[in-house]
């Protein structure tokens, strides 16, 4: 009689790079809970202030700006509320450069995890995003006190282009972030090339200027120039944003100023442009960091 020895099911688990990427996050929410949690915490440990902090970095960054750009360079005087303007495209650049740093390093920064134990490494920049995102949130509350002191209201249609403005900022983050994620693991210069992004995307979105700037100097066969400059997710989050806080509180019977407040002309396929550049930008990092994770722990 012969006896033949069960198999046991081989999981998907454990070969790195063989799982599902980005959907076995689902299957891991009490892990990605942790991470959050680790994360958080160690943000703030031995802090006096703690949480205070996440208010005094963009308090000071937001009045250095508005003297500089709006006192200094005029800025108040060509854009109305412009203190409102500035503050509701700086909270989406500030979410942009935390969380791009964080999933950068999110790796490296768990590499006594990722040497000892295989999990869904996308965990780790998923949590990191997530962690910018709750920093974010102290931001977002300081905006909307501001805006609701200088009559804002809030709306559907309000909320509905700050959850936009969200829902292509973030995704945007993930997917470039998952490339400089797994790159930095091998190669540490990829902090180095993020730090120089974060320094473009504070610049290169209409936070201390206005989109009709831009406009203006780019048009005729420059024209080309002003449509990869609003494609930009960043972009597109940052006009959202304006439009959510800034332009309700501009006084309706100023035509000047409700001219600033109105969208770049195509603003609708600009939000498309955003939503493949974002799409792909997700697919791009994803197959990036699959290629790269098969050796996160040799390299680390």
């Amino acid at each position: 009689m012969t006896t033949t020895t069960p198999t046991l099911a081989k999981s998907a688990f454990d070969t790195p790079g063989k799982g599902r990427g980005l959907l076995d996050i689902f299957n891991h929410r009490y892990l990605l809970k942790l991470l959050i949690g680790k994360s958080t915490s160690l943000r703030y440990r031995n802090s006096v202030m703690g949480w205070l902090w996440s208010y005094a970095r963009p308090t000071v960054q937001f009045l250095l700006y508005w003297f500089v750009m709006g006192q200094l360079l005029g800025m108040h005087k060509n854009v109305p509320y412009f203190p409102i303007y500035l503050f509701s495209g700086l909270v989406v650049v500030n979410f942009f450069n935390e969380a791009i740093g964080n999933v950068t390093r999110s790796i490296v920064d768990n590499k006594a995890l990722v040497r000892k134990i295989y999990l869904p490494r996308e965990l780790f920049p998923v949590a990191a995003l997530i962690s910018a995102f709750v920093n974010f949130l102290p931001q977002l509350a300081v905006l909307v006190v501001v805006c609701i002191f200088n009559g804002w209201v809030p709306t559907f249609e309000n909320i509905g282009m700050f959850l936009g403005g969200m829902a292509i900022v973030m995704p945007f983050v993930l997917g470039l972030g998952l490339i400089f994620c797994a790159v930095n693991v091998r190669f540490r210069d990829a902090q180095n090339v993020v730090e120089i992004i974060r320094t473009i995307a504070t610049w290169s979105s209409p936070v201390m200027y206005t989109w009709q700037m831009v406009y203006k100097h780019a048009h005729g066969w420059h024209s080309w120039l002003f449509d990869i400059y609003m494609s930009n997710p960043v972009t597109v989050a940052v006009e959202l944003f304006h439009k959510a806080f800034w332009g309700p509180v501009v006084p309706k019977d100023d035509l000047k100023a409700l001219a600033q407040v109105a969208f770049p002309p195509h603003f609708g396929l600009y939000i498309v442009f955003g939503v493949i550049v974002t799409i792909l930008l997700l697919l791009i990092g994803q197959m990036v960091f699959r290629r790269f994770e098969r050796t996160f722990a040799q390299d680390l």
